[in-house]
């Protein structure tokens, strides 16, 4: 009986490093997309990081799929903090919310104020293979 409690004490062990190193490999892409977002709207992501606010399950075409949330801080100009959030399916980005840049603030050129919207969230679909499959 010792052998096979120590038998899924293993296994078990090893279902946990490899969650952890699963997600260690997501974080690192969530930081590369937050990198990349914040370059495209003019913002300054802080800390160089993110981190995992939660998960959740989504079905989309029949597929159970876990959708990801990772929220970091972003500076508009250099002296503030704001919050940003993004969403990841898989390897896609499946939303984002910045903070809205507001036209009043100190050095700010009026073509970097976004048009007004309801929010600051901006929905991604995923994008589908020619196989209709996520990538």
């Amino acid at each position: 009986m010792s052998e096979l409690s120590d038998l899924i004490l293993l296994v078990l062990l090893l279902a946990i490093i490899g969650s952890w190193l699963k997600l260690a490999r997501g974080r690192e892409q969530a930081t590369q997309e937050a990198r990349q977002q914040c370059r495209q709207h003019g913002l300054q992501l802080l800390d160089e990081s993110v981190g995992l606010r939660g998960l959740r399950l989504l079905r989309q075409h029949g597929q159970l799929l876990v959708e990801r949330c990772y929220t970091f801080e972003v500076s508009i100009d250099g002296n503030d903090r704001e919050p940003g959030k993004l969403w990841l399916i898989g390897h896609t980005l499946s939303g984002i919310s910045l903070p809205t840049i507001q036209s009043h603030l100190p050095g700010l050129l009026s073509e970097h104020v976004p048009p007004p919207t309801q929010d600051n969230v901006v929905p991604l679909r995923p994008r589908l293979r020619k196989d209709n499959q996520l990538h």
